[in-house]
């Protein structure tokens, strides 16, 4: 097995980037490596932030500022959303050098700060019992209700951009998270199915409509992996990455969907649904449309997954693939 450190080879390049920024790094640990590169940086004075190398090519420099600017928005709104000092001269986003797969490239660089708290992803929520399990996702749908309420009455910027998991975000020839039906996962016979489905979904979107109601800015990755629950309960957000503007029934989705093949998961369903509801309305046909956004939610992983192959299927996304050729199948049954 190697223990070689993945993050070495971006070493140089956050050592670079924090030169740029106002801070006395005393120590620099690695936080996360998925396509952004993550670092964990404490301060002399003993504060904590994250570098982040972004991923190539992913956003702009401007849906990366758009990102930035809804975060604080989202913070001087009340929730616990991490924010991002400014390097010394003003930019937020630095260019760094990086040497990736021998080839020489470059990342932008950006610095948030360190959110306390643990993750609340399948290891934190498998110890809690099932009270607990209910309490989490009543908050967590609470959270989700109030990042619409903000994102439906908020004025963007002017300049502000960021992409759109529309109907062709989800479903176009180009979807943005991949081509699901590629999926290398799926037969011949599935992939017919899936296609078929994904016709009948985009007529549904149409139907359903877009409108301040039930679609704005959306977190867009609303998984427990991207949750802090911290000493007192208290739940906030991390990786806005993806934020877009989106239907709010796809951030239920993606907040439940780890959780479909768990024994309490109508419990779970009902509890952030409890909690989204004490805080924002939805309306007896939003809450309707949420098998339908788990299933597109479930499309979107597909094609994640199929588009990186490098990250493995394992156990998780092969559930993932079985609960969507079901629900292809009864969606088409019942057409």
């Amino acid at each position: 097995m190697s223990t070689e450190d993945p993050t070495a080879p971006y070493l140089p390049a956050a050592r670079e980037a924090l030169a740029q920024f106002p801070v006395r790094p005393s120590r620099l640990a690695t936080a996360a490596v998925s396509e952004n590169v993550s670092f964990r940086v404490t301060t002399e004075s003993g504060e904590a932030y994250v570098l982040r190398l972004h991923r190539p090519g992913y956003n702009t420099l401007e849906e990366l500022e758009s990102e930035r600017r809804w975060r604080d928005a989202l913070a001087a709104a009340g929730l616990r959303i991490q924010t991002a000092p400014a390097a010394c001269d003003g930019r937020h986003f630095v260019p760094v050098s990086t040497s990736e797969s021998g080839k020489e490239s470059w990342r932008y660089a950006s610095m948030v700060s360190w959110l306390p708290g643990e993750i609340l992803d399948d290891g934190y929520l498998a110890k809690a019992n099932s009270l607990e399990r209910r309490r989490l996702f009543n908050r967590l749908g609470a959270l989700a209700a109030r990042l619409h309420s903000q994102a439906a009455d908020w004025k963007a910027p002017e300049g502000f951009t960021r992409p759109a998991l529309d109907r062709d975000g989800l479903l176009g020839e180009q979807p943005r998270w991949g081509r699901f039906w590629e999926n290398g996962g799926l037969g011949v016979d599935e992939r017919t199915l899936v296609r078929k489905a994904r016709d009948r979904l985009r007529v549904m979107l149409v139907d359903y409509g877009a409108h301040r109601d039930n679609y704005s800015l959306i977190h867009a990755d609303l998984h427990p992996g991207n949750v802090l629950v911290d000493a007192e309960g208290n739940l906030g957000l991390i990786d806005f990455d993806d934020a877009a503007y989106g239907w709010h029934g796809y951030d239920l989705a993606s907040a439940l969907i780890e959780a479909h093949a768990d024994g309490d998961f109508p419990a779970l369903r009902e509890a952030l649904l409890t909690g989204y509801r004490e805080v924002r309305p939805l309306a007896p046909r939003d809450e309707a449309m949420l098998p339908v956004f788990l299933l597109l939610r479930g499309l979107a992983l597909l094609g994640w997954v199929h588009e990186r192959p490098e990250h493995g299927e394992d156990e998780f996304f092969v559930g993932v693939r079985g609960m969507v050729v079901e629900g292809c199948a009864r969606l088409m049954s019942e057409s």
